[in-house]
């Protein structure tokens, strides 16, 4: 952990990998076995298990556990009591089970409260809503929320919501096809 800060009610296990610049906060249990890239910000009361990967840049906000199969990619977003799922027929003490991979693309915002079933692909800079369940693959720059979140419109890289041609009024940029991939 050089070059990173551990809060000292955290527990960081021998063996995970925390990248330079890392923020680690109180409460929070990262697994040896979990990476952790540079420059993130982990809120408290987070858990990181063994097996999950998250990228450069990310803010994970309160309450967050992010488990095996899971892997956040460079600058993003996850908000407060974030569900990730990793196993589609739960049950306890049950030693069959299949691991889903789960990912979260590039710039992508998942908002307080969404449920990320497991098996998903969030896109490159996509938004899921506040409460959202997600259900099934988000496309990069498509704006999400319900429960089963349903695609409602196109955001910018920097979050806000662009018209019908896919311009951003703000960036002053236009989202082209080649940025509809998931």
């Amino acid at each position: 952990m050089t070059g990173s800060y551990q809060h000292p009610q955290a527990l960081v296990e021998e063996g995970a990998v925390i990248g330079e610049g890392t923020r680690i906060w109180a409460f929070t249990h990262v697994q040896k076995g979990a990476v952790v890239g540079r420059d993130c910000n982990i809120c408290n009361g987070g858990f990181i298990e063994s097996g999950a990967v998250v990228g450069d840049r990310v803010t994970i906000k309160h309450n967050v556990s992010v488990f095996e199969g899971v892997t956040i990619e460079d600058d993003v977003f996850i908000g407060s009591n974030i569900a990730f799922i990793n196993d589609q027929y739960p049950r306890s003490r049950r030693a069959d089970w299949t691991l889903l991979k789960t990912r979260i693309r590039q710039g992508a915002t998942l908002g307080a409260n969404a449920v990320i079933l497991g098996g998903i692909t969030v896109g490159r800079y996509a938004l899921v809503g506040a409460g959202s369940v997600v259900t099934r693959d988000v496309p990069a720059y498509r704006l999400v929320r319900g429960n089963p979140a349903v695609i409602v419109g196109w955001v910018c890289r920097c979050g806000r919501p662009v018209d019908a041609e896919r311009y951003c009024t703000v960036c002053q940029e236009t989202i082209g096809d080649e940025d509809d991939d998931v």
